[in-house]
């Protein structure tokens, strides 16, 4: 189980292996994933306060960079959780009044 500590949230226990918008969203937490997890959208993206959220893959960091985002920010669709880690959800459909999107896989 990693410990991923969401600002503003709380912190929360999450099984290792679990898609981090998924986690997120199980948690009660309203993030967006307009694309459904497929790596095109970007509205799943977090901010990396501290830890490691492991390596970003090719899909990931094609969007990332056509999107001109700062080094700091992943997409949690393509995060598969397994370590600590503190985040800030940037986009939730609180804050953008959208719906969530429809939800991501759940194998990562």
């Amino acid at each position: 189980m990693a410990r991923i500590d969401v600002r503003g949230f709380g912190t929360y226990e999450i099984e290792n292996g679990k898609k981090l918008v998924n986690a997120l969203e199980d948690n009660g937490i309203d993030i967006l994933h307009r694309c459904g997890g497929k790596a095109k959208c970007t509205t799943c993206r977090v901010e990396v306060l501290s830890g490691d959220l492991g390596p970003i893959g090719e899909n990931e960091a094609n969007i990332i960079a056509t999107k001109g985002l700062s080094g700091n920010v992943r997409l949690s669709c393509q995060i598969c959780v397994s370590e600590d880690a503190s985040i800030n959800p940037v986009l939730t459909v609180t804050s953008e009044g959208l719906d969530a999107g429809p939800r991501p896989a759940e194998e990562c």
